[in-house]
């Protein structure tokens, strides 16, 4: 992959750089918000690992003027911010992924595999497609072979999550963080329910499923 990483902390630098390009990465790293923004606009890269605590923009501002360009490279948010809040507000503005410092680079490198198979929007930048499943992020209309889904903002807000997320396995914990905003484990039969919702329109009028339940782990969206 052709990555991008903006980090200011040199020793992380160093680390990320080395192991990445020892795993058959080609990294081009910054230390500055400013140059992280500059850089991702002006060349194609396969996915973004960004901090968020740095100079110049920070990387909220990176993300935001990034996908207010059109802009859908991968971004996989790499900070110590580890609250609730801070997660959701990554999510929510169009981060595909998620890891607290410190990390396990093993996890990392999995990370962003899974980002190599993020689905891509269309040339317009605002459709992404999942197999016969069509959704107009611009405009937030949800398509399945042709036929419009109704859904939810809830049933949208997870919908998104788990396409963005395709072919990862997304315990009810981080559904329900990333939809409510809540870490309790109680939560999960919220998440159970609001699953079931979205199920009975994504998928029972269909011949195919895209919606699974890993048993004892929790859900994935994949073909």
């Amino acid at each position: 992959m052709q990555l991008l990483l903006a980090e200011d902390e040199q020793k992380t630098v160093d680390y990320l750089t080395k192991g990445l390009r020892e795993d058959g990465h080609a990294v081009d790293a910054v230390g500055d918000g400013a140059d992280a923004l500059a850089l991702a606009l002006r060349n194609e890269f396969d996915a973004i690992i960004l901090d968020v605590m740095l100079p110049s923009l920070d990387g909220w501002e990176v993300l935001r003027r990034l996908r207010a360009a059109g802009r859908a490279t991968p971004v996989l948010f790499l900070t110590a911010r580890d609250h609730v809040e801070d997660r959701v507000r990554g999510l929510d503005l169009g981060a595909n992924d998620y890891l607290i410092k410190p990390f396990a680079f093993a996890e990392l490198l999995a990370r962003l595999r899974n980002l190599a198979r993020t689905p891509k929007p269309s040339p317009g930048g605002s459709l992404v497609m999942v197999g016969n499943l069509e959704i107009d992020t611009l405009r937030h209309r949800v398509t399945r072979a042709g036929l419009s889904l109704q859904l939810t903002s809830k049933e949208y807000a997870l919908l998104l999550l788990l396409v963005r997320n395709q072919g990862r396995v997304l315990s009810r914990t981080l559904i329900a963080e990333a939809i409510w905003g809540l870490f309790h484990d109680q939560q999960s039969n919220a998440v159970d329910a609001l699953v079931r919702r979205l199920r009975a329109k994504l998928d029972t009028p269909f011949a195919t499923a895209l919606l699974h339940t890993i048993r004892g782990t929790g859900y994935v969206l994949d073909i």
